[in-house]
């Protein structure tokens, strides 16, 4: 890479060549990173950024792995509420079994479920992935944690961004986005603490075995 500063909308020439490389199936990319690193919002960019290259716009799929937590009232019943986030508490498995499906010829129309951040809860089969979609995206903290379940997220994946960003500014971020969603802030700031921050040690090193790593979207390496 030449010490010219390229953004996630710089790498879209890089998804066509993905796609071409695993067609006729589908490609996946994941957009990995720990909480609050701005994987979302990385994301949105990329998708609004395929809608003006037309070897890929309407082709691109997005698949969250937030819609893969677990229900509260099933939290409740495993007394994990309290540690929402973390690994244990997504249906890892039904999220590779998506992500296989997405991958799977012959092409067929897969729903997947999202996530309602407002009241806390996933929202079934709410994300469609048609069978003309070329690429799909799909981002979460656990993409690279390779442990568990989650191996088999890990070995679903045609290549994976990694996103990062100054620890600090993460959390602000993290307590920002609690906040909104109704917390106080001594509350907020608690649980990130507690619950984010430990999740994000988790994935520390994650970047290490990305393809792609961004630092608050702008490229830092690209292999």
């Amino acid at each position: 890479m030449s010490g010219e500063s390229r953004s996630v909308e710089d790498l879209v020439g890089r998804l066509e060549a993905l796609v071409a490389r695993v067609a006729p199936r589908r490609a996946v990319l994941g957009i990995a990173g720990p909480p609050g690193a701005g994987k979302t919002t990385l994301v949105t960019r990329l998708l609004t950024a395929v809608t003006a290259y037309p070897a890929l716009s309407g082709r691109v799929a997005h698949v969250p792995m937030d819609g893969f937590h677990l229900t509260n009232a099933t939290l409740e019943s495993l007394g994990r509420r309290d540690r929402k986030g973390a690994p244990d508490t997504f249906d890892a498995v039904a999220y590779a079994g998506v992500l296989a499906s997405v991958r799977a010829e012959p092409r067929a129309v897969v729903a997947a479920p999202s996530f309602d951040h407002v009241v806390g809860e996933p929202v079934p089969h709410s994300c469609i992935v048609p069978v003309e979609a070329d690429l799909v995206v799909t981002e979460g903290n656990y993409l690279l944690l390779g442990s568990g379940d989650w191996t088999g997220v890990t070995d679903l994946l045609d290549e994976v961004w990694w996103c990062a960003l100054d620890g600090d500014v993460r959390v602000e971020r993290l307590v920002s986005r609690h906040v909104g969603t109704g917390r106080e802030v001594v509350d907020a700031t608690q649980w990130v603490l507690r619950s984010d921050e430990a999740n994000a040690q988790l994935v520390d090193g994650g970047a290490e075995r990305a393809d792609v790593v961004l630092l608050d979207g702008v490229v830092v390496r690209e292999g």
